[in-house]
């Protein structure tokens, strides 16, 4: 059966009759609609529905409401460890948000693109859509969310609030840098731990050379420059990596 009348992606995405209407698969093919079915054939919520709006592509809202580090429980997890974070910063006296923060941050992007845990890395393979512009689109949000909840539960500790635009800075070389390691080794995992480790020597380099104690690493303005160079040339490496190329399946 077909329905002419619904012309583009949106209207068969509402379609029941339309996501019903497919021919039994076989082999690979079974595997593809299979996976198309849980990704794809959906009902679309209205925050989907305003993303699409937005972005005049409703593939890139689904790709996004579909990106594993920005889905609910994902989120509430952000927000939890946020808020522990702020009790302690109080409780203790040293704004351990700007710790938190980055960190959690580059956990969250390297989960952006990651083949085997994005239930869309394979789909987005054959949008008519570069992969490079669902990877940026993906990765902008992302940070977004993750920056504006570190902002606000940041400015809820007094401690931090002369250091919030400072820890902006290291937070997106974390987040580049975990996000060109998962592209590199085409697992979110592996971008996860490399964030992490190279904050964890960056924390602690920074603690032993300045003696500024444990937040140093986002409290030194000399640091900007270096964080700047990293984040730039993550960047470039995520954007010239070869297997983000439309059509190819990392």
């Amino acid at each position: 059966m077909t329905h002419p009348e619904h012309d583009s992606l949106e209207a068969r995405l509402d379609c029941p009759a339309c996501r019903a209407d497919v021919a039994e698969p076989s082999g690979l093919d079974a595997v593809w609609i299979g996976v198309a079915a849980t990704v794809w054939t959906g009902r679309r919520g209205w925050v989907e529905r305003v993303i699409g709006r937005l972005l005049r592509s409703p593939a890139l809202a689904r790709v996004l409401v579909t990106t594993p580090s920005l889905v609910p429980s994902w989120l509430l997890a952000g927000v939890t460890i946020l808020l522990i974070g702020v009790v302690v910063s109080v409780g203790v006296g040293v704004p351990l948000i700007a710790l938190v923060a980055p960190a959690m941050a580059g956990m969250a992007i390297a989960y952006a693109y990651g083949p085997g845990t994005d239930p869309a890395a394979e789909l987005s393979t054959t949008m008519p859509i570069s992969d490079r512009m669902v990877l940026l689109v993906r990765a902008v949000a992302v940070f977004g969310v993750y920056a504006g909840m570190g902002a606000v539960t940041g400015l809820l500790v007094p401690a931090a609030t002369g250091i919030t635009w400072l820890w902006l800075v290291p937070m997106a070389t974390l987040a580049t840098l975990s996000l060109a390691a998962a592209t590199i080794a085409r697992s979110a995992t592996v971008g996860t731990m490399v964030g992490l480790a190279a904050w964890s020597i960056t924390v602690l380099s920074s603690d032993l050379a300045t003696g500024g104690g444990i937040t140093a690493a986002t409290s030194t303005p000399s640091l900007l420059l270096a964080y700047a160079v990293v984040a730039a040339v993550s960047v470039a490496i995520v954007m010239i990596n070869p297997t983000l190329r439309n059509g190819q399946t990392p």
